[in-house]
């Protein structure tokens, strides 16, 4: 009996934005300060491990520059960056 692949999408529970000030922020340092990894050893864990997706594919480069538009997905949380000083 042949076994099908069953993909399953997880229910994005929370989407929140990330305010930088600058330009662009790395990936790790977007990890922690939006509070899904702890520290800067964790949040390179999560990433070298296919754990979060950048704009919906999964991303292993922990010095990724994510700029304004950018959207991070760990699990059921989702964080899309944003520029403070745009007008809300």
């Amino acid at each position: 009996m042949e076994r099908k692949k069953i993909k399953v999408r997880a229910k994005i529970e929370t989407k929140e934005f990330l305010y930088i000030t600058t330009p662009f922020i790395k990936l790790d340092s977007a990890m922690k300060l939006s509070g899904l990894a702890d520290t800067g050893g964790m949040a390179k864990m999560m990433i070298e491990d296919g754990l979060v997706k950048v704009n919906g594919e999964v991303c292993i480069q922990r010095g990724k520059k994510l700029y304004p538009g950018d959207k991070i997905l760990f699990r059921n949380s989702l964080f899309e960056v944003a520029d403070q000083n745009e007008d809300k």
